[in-house]
């Protein structure tokens, strides 16, 4: 069984590579750049960009199962709906789609919208599919080293509602088990960790995990300016407005949602305050 993952050397993608290679999975990795793929058994890089029609029309001949992820950028939406309509002409029989959690709540966030237009795109397209719903990723935390070590700041503006931040490597299990496992078609899962976070209780977390007093730093206007240093911006407006979400309306998973995903895994999900003394144990190490 072949399956193709795009986003391949990300965050999520390379390690849904991860899971399927332990899975002794065929996998082959969509990239613009072959060279970024890591040698490893079962896994063999194919060159191509879904804004090209001469890829789309290429690369799905032949699969069985595409796991879709397009990061956030302005052409995403073209690029997973040109993929979606070569899909169907290939015959690819499943996808594993990921999207976000929450994302019928604000579709007027860019990122949101589009996935949520690629959603129903899946839906109608007669392709059986899964749609992964993820909420922010513990994973993100790794942009925040240096404020954290250098400043003894935490400046992700996750406001005091609470956020169901999710672990990338339940993200990943929950992919590879719904590609290599029967009874998910047709079916969505939120991807959640156990509990809701907020701005400050993660700022207690990491002060807890680094041995230190962390402050947290919520202020939007002064994240869209820090920001607009390293990031372009459109990602800047987009992810204010995402953040202005959270801080009004959190992004809170429900118990059913919850249960829901520890069937699909097995096992309850991975904390944040796991995750933050993990992290932070090899950023003092040296080692990350």
């Amino acid at each position: 069984m072949s399956i193709l993952v795009t986003g391949g050397t990300g965050t999520v993608g390379s390690a849904v590579v991860k899971e399927l290679v332990a899975r002794s999975a065929d996998v082959k990795v969509l990239t613009r750049d072959p060279s970024r793929v890591t040698a490893a058994s079962g896994v063999t890089p194919v060159k191509g960009n879904l804004l090209e029609p001469e890829t789309v029309n290429r690369v799905f001949k032949g699969i069985d199962q595409v796991f879709l992820l397009n990061p956030v950028s302005q052409t995403e939406a073209s690029e997973a709906l040109m993929a979606v309509t070569a899909m169907r002409v290939a015959g690819v029989r499943r996808v594993v789609y990921v999207s976000v959690q929450h994302v019928d709540q604000a579709p007027w966030l860019p990122h949101f919208g589009s996935k949520l237009g690629v959603e129903m795109a899946l839906k109608a397209s007669g392709i059986p599919y899964t749609i992964l719903r993820p909420s922010n990723f513990f994973q993100n935390d790794y942009w925040q080293k240096d404020p954290l070590l250098k400043y003894g700041v935490y400046a992700q503006p996750l406001g005091n509602i609470g956020v169901s931040r999710v672990d990338v490597r339940d993200i990943a299990e929950a992919a590879a088990i719904a590609l290599t496992t029967t009874g998910h078609e047709g079916q969505t899962y939120d991807l959640v960790g156990p509990e809701a976070v907020t701005g400050e209780g993660t700022a207690e977390v990491w002060g807890r995990a680094l041995n230190r007093k962390i402050a947290y730093a919520g202020d939007l206007d002064a994240w869209e300016q820090q920001s607009l240093q390293f990031l372009p911006p459109w990602a800047v407006f987009d992810f204010r407005h995402m953040y202005a979400f959270f801080q009004k309306n959190g992004l809170k998973a429900s118990d059913a949602a919850l249960a829901r995903q520890m069937k699909l895994l097995g096992h309850a999900p991975r904390s944040f305050e796991a995750f933050a003394t993990e992290t932070a144990a090899m950023w003092l190490s040296g080692t990350a």
